[in-house]
C-alpha cells in the first residue's frame, strides 16, 4: 500500500476511489459483454479470449518498465494461483451466461467473507465474534438472495457461490503475492498462466469467432485488464476500508446495463441480500484493517 506519510490521506483516499469507481465501471462492462457474447459462443471460449486479450491493457507497463515485471521468486504461487483462478473464472463465465446479472454480482460479493473463513482453516488466523457475527449476516443475505426452500437454486447461482468460494482462496494468495509483486507482475502472469490452461476446456467446444464477435472479445478482455490494474491501484491508492465500498455501486451500473441491454429487472430480494453481503464484506474489511493498526494496551482481537 502507498505510503501515506507522504500523501496526504484524503487525496490518497479520494484517488483510491476513484480507481474502485473505474474498476467497477470496466467490470461492468465486461460482464454484460460475456453475457452478450454468450448467446454464440461458449463460455470457456470467452475465458480464454478474455485471458490473452486481457494482456493488451498491460502494454504501456511493458514499454515503461521492459521486461521487469516478469521477474518473480514465487513462481509456484503465481502457477498454483492461476490454476485456481481458472477454475474460478470457467465457472463465473458459465453463471454469467445463464444467470440475471445482478445476482451474479452479489452473490460473488460473497468471496472476502469466504476468504476470512478460509484464513482461519488454513492459515490459523483468530477471528473474533465480531467478525464471526459479520460472517454470518454475510451469509444470511447469500440465502435472502437465494431463498432456498421458495425458489429451486439455479445451477448458474450454484456455480457463482462456487466461483465466489474459490476466488475467495485466490484473493487470500493475491494478498500474499502483494508482498513481494507488482500489481503488474501479478496480473501479467494471471494471463500468461491461465490463457493455456483455459485453452483446453475451450477446444471442446471451439467455433471460430467472426469478426464481430473477435471485436467483443477484445473488448472483454481490455475491459478485464484494466478493471483488474484499477482495482489493484485503488487498494495502493487509498484506505481499504474507505475504498472497498465504493466498489458496491457496481451493482448500480449492472443493474441499469441489465435492464437496458437484457430487459432484467432485480428483484428486492436482490437488494436487500446485496446490501446484507457488502455490510458484511466491508465491515470484515474496516475490521482486519483496524486489527493491523499498532495495538494498545487494551486492543483485543474481535
Amino acid at each position: 500500500m502507498s505510503d501515506v506519510t507522504t500523501v496526504p490521506p484524503s487525496r490518497n483516499n479520494l484517488r483510491g476511489l476513484m480507481w474502485m469507481l473505474v474498476a467497477g465501471v470496466f467490470a461492468t462492462f465486461m460482464h454484460a459483454s460475456i453475457r452478450h457474447v454468450s448467446a454464440d459462443l461458449h463460455p470457456f471460449e470467452i475465458a480464454f479470449f478474455r485471458l490473452v486479450f486481457g494482456l493488451l491493457p498491460l502494454v504501456p507497463w511493458f514499454i515503461r518498465l521492459g521486461w521487469s515485471p516478469l521477474k518473480t521468486k514465487r513462481a509456484g504461487m503465481i502457477i498454483f494461483r492461476g490454476v485456481l483462478n481458472v477454475i474460478c473464472m470457467l465457472a463465473f463465465f458459465m453463471s454469467l451466461s445463464m444467470t440475471p446479472l445482478a445476482e451474479v454480482t452479489v452473490l460473488v460479493f460473497t468471496a472476502p467473507i469466504f476468504a476470512t473463513m478460509l484464513a482461519v482453516f488454513v492459515f490459523g488466523e483468530k477471528v473474533g465474534l465480531l467478525r464471526w457475527g459479520a460472517i454470518g449476516f454475510g451469509f444470511l443475505g447469500a440465502v435472502v438472495v437465494l431463498r432456498p426452500g421458495f425458489e429451486a437454486i439455479h445451477l448458474g447461482s450454484a456455480l457463482a457461490l462456487f466461483a465466489a468460494v474459490v476466488w475467495g482462496v485466490c484473493l487470500i494468495i493475491i494478498k500474499s503475492l502483494g508482498k513481494t509483486e507488482s500489481s503488474v507482475t501479478i496480473t501479467t502472469y494471471m494471463s500468461l498462466v491461465m490463457a493455456p490452461l483455459s485453452l483446453v476446456p475451450a477446444l471442446f467446444f471451439w467455433q471460430t469467432p467472426n469478426m464481430e464477435q473477435l471485436l467483443w472479445l477484445v473488448g472483454i478482455g481490455i475491459f478485464g485488464g484494466i478493471a483488474q490494474l484499477a482495482m489493484a491501484e485503488a487498494l495502493k491508492a487509498g484506505e481499504t476500508q474507505v475504498v472497498m465500498p465504493m466498489d458496491f455501486a457496481r451493482l448500480i451500473w449492472i443493474s441499469a446495463i441489465a435492464y437496458l441491454a437484457f430487459a432484467e429487472v432485480p428483484g428486492a430480494y436482490t437488494w436487500i441480500g446485496g446490501a446484507m453481503i457488502f455490510a458484511a464484506t466491508a465491515f470484515i474489511t474496516w475490521r482486519e484493517r483496524t486489527l493491523k493498526k499498532p495495538p494498545t494496551p487494551k486492543a483485543e482481537p474481535a
